[in-house]
């Protein structure tokens, strides 16, 4: 075992259940840790669970009122009648949802943690995440924001620059709303463009609060858009960022909803694309963060397809051991899969796709292209801020 690398898992965390047909099964955690273990993976990292966040913890972004009204909902999940986002059909109330959210999120604290005191390079949490909750409201089954947590107990740490990449299917808006006019946060958003996705914010021109310009950034991409574009649009926006801002650490946020097989968004990316970008993500953290990452799960709604070989790519690039994409899926988890599911599970670690993405700036750009639209909106949006040119 390397230490160099944690994996953040309590079996517990499957207890962040909205009930029958909801689109946010647990299973997908259950399952993604079973191919981490049936691959091999948690032999190459320390696998530790934190305790669950505190009122204290969890106070650094949330409203006290608001976490009061996650201990009565509860206690008494019928008492939830919408007027903290709780108790709707997208954040149903159910019993322990505070004990639930508060353990995920401090996994993430935990991450956090480990990253910033030198226990470990790199700390996972696929299943936080969490990043539609806002200071005083949940929001897109989301109660917990443990991604701003983490950030925010990175800045009680005593971090003076933090990096937050998120290329979850859906914009990061409960992040970026908890950091708005903190300069000390870069908050990053690749997210399929709001006039046709919840929740409907994350436009290139949202680009922080008073005298936090530029700490904000929002790629608002065409739906549609696949592997090629993806790509495309990540490295023409975030490295040059980083390397402007010189973060101490680097959180990142892999919703995997972002794949074409997904069934509540319009982005085609692949499975092989999302492992090139949290591969990526890996590598800027040692160009800029001197290795630091905290890495965090997010969406993803093909439970079965796609969430747990995604996270655990994620998982084996943080460990080191990167899962090769033709290995074959172990026949133990398969039989695993269809035992919880009845569904049959993925034969390999790939969707067989080879992406190839051309860079911005070498490729020129394309007024008549959408996408290349969307990427100097951005630029032009917050490049400046940085002294960048656009």
């Amino acid at each position: 075992m390397s230490g160099r690398a944690q994996l953040m898992w309590d079996e517990a965390v499957t207890g962040y259940d909205f009930g029958p047909g909801h689109p946010m099964d647990p299973v997908r955690l259950a399952l993604t840790m079973r191919l981490v273990e049936a691959l091999g993976l948690d032999r190459a990292v320390r696998v530790a669970a934190a305790r669950p966040a505190g009122d204290s913890t969890l106070r650094l972004v949330h409203r006290e009122d608001y976490i009061a009204a996650v201990r009565a909902a509860s206690a008494d999940p019928a008492s939830a009648d919408g007027s903290y986002g709780l108790g709707t059909p997208d954040v149903p109330a159910f019993p322990a949802v505070h004990d639930a959210s508060a353990l995920i999120a401090g996994q993430s604290v935990g991450a956090a943690e480990s990253v910033w005191r030198g226990e470990a390079l790199h700390a996972v949490n696929f299943a936080g995440g969490l990043h539609h909750a806002m200071p005083g409201a949940a929001s897109g089954f989301c109660v917990y924001n443990d991604a701003a947590l983490a950030v925010a107990r990175l800045l009680e740490l005593g971090a003076e620059r933090v990096a937050y990449i998120d290329v979850d299917v859906h914009h990061g808006d409960g992040v970026q709303a908890a950091f708005w006019e903190d300069p000390r946060v870069l908050t990053v958003s690749l997210h399929e463009h709001p006039s046709t996705l919840f929740p409907q914010t994350g436009w290139p021109q949202e680009t922080g609060g008073p005298g936090a310009e530029g700490s904000a950034v929002n790629v608002a991409l065409p739906a549609g858009t696949g592997d090629a574009g993806w790509l495309r649009a990540f490295h023409a926006v975030v490295p040059e960022l980083l390397a402007a801002f010189r973060p101490q650490v680097l959180v990142t946020q892999h919703g995997a909803d972002t794949h074409f097989e997904d069934p509540l968004a319009h982005l085609a990316v692949s499975l092989d694309a999302q492992r090139m970008v949290a591969e990526a993500c890996h590598a800027l953290a040692h160009e800029h963060a001197e290795g630091r990452w905290v890495a965090l799960g997010g969406g993803g709604y093909a439970v079965v397809d796609v969430v747990p070989r995604s996270w655990a790519h994620l998982v084996g690039i943080a460990a080191g051991v990167p899962v090769a994409p033709e290995s074959a899926v172990p026949e133990e988890w398969r039989a695993e899969v269809f035992r919880r599911t009845r569904q049959l599970g993925p034969y390999r670690m790939t969707d067989g796709r080879r992406p190839e993405w051309k860079d911005f700036t070498d490729s020129g750009y394309d007024p008549g292209d959408r996408l290349d639209q969307s990427i100097l909106a951005t630029r032009r949006a917050v490049f400046p801020a940085h002294g960048l040119l656009p």
